[in-house]
């Protein structure tokens, strides 16, 4: 089972997936430090110094109305905390946003290195039924013939 787990390890994907999940949550703390710090103050500023972290609705007000979200969890007054879900919210956009760019990039260098160069053939002969096949195929569509 160790010997299992070894080569399981050793595996690119297994790395690969473990470097991702690294580089992904050390880019999440800077997307998360950008929209808490650069973001929100000059939006919470246009709209006459609110800070959305700490917006929050009371739900019971029998223990008194608390003047801030630290207050409310140091009271115990039971609250929903709707501000950073707007901080969450924007910081998962960027994330996605710069996520798609990413993969956009990829997936354009990787069709420019799947093109062929011009004055490279694209199509090949089959050595079987001499019919013209794509020279990429690694089957004949027309003999079927394992090439």
């Amino acid at each position: 089972m160790l010997k299992e787990f070894r080569n399981f390890i050793a595996r690119g994907n297994a790395i690969d997936l473990a470097v991702g999940v690294i580089i992904g949550a050390a880019f999440g703390k800077i997307v998360t430090d950008l929209v808490e710090g650069i973001i929100m103050p000059p939006i919470g500023l246009v709209l006459r110094g609110v800070d959305f972290g700490s917006l929050f609705f009371v739900l019971d007000s029998s223990k008194g109305i608390p003047a801030s979200l630290a207050d409310a969890k140091t009271k115990g007054v039971p609250v929903i905390a709707y501000g950073q879900l707007f901080n969450d919210l924007i910081s998962f956009l960027i994330i996605g946003f710069v996520v798609f760019l990413i993969v956009q990039q990829v997936n354009r260098i990787k069709s420019a290195v799947d093109q062929p160069k011009p004055g490279e053939p694209t199509t090949r002969e089959c050595p079987f039924c001499a019919s013209t096949i794509s020279i990429k195929a690694k089957r004949c569509p027309q003999c079927t013939s394992q090439l």
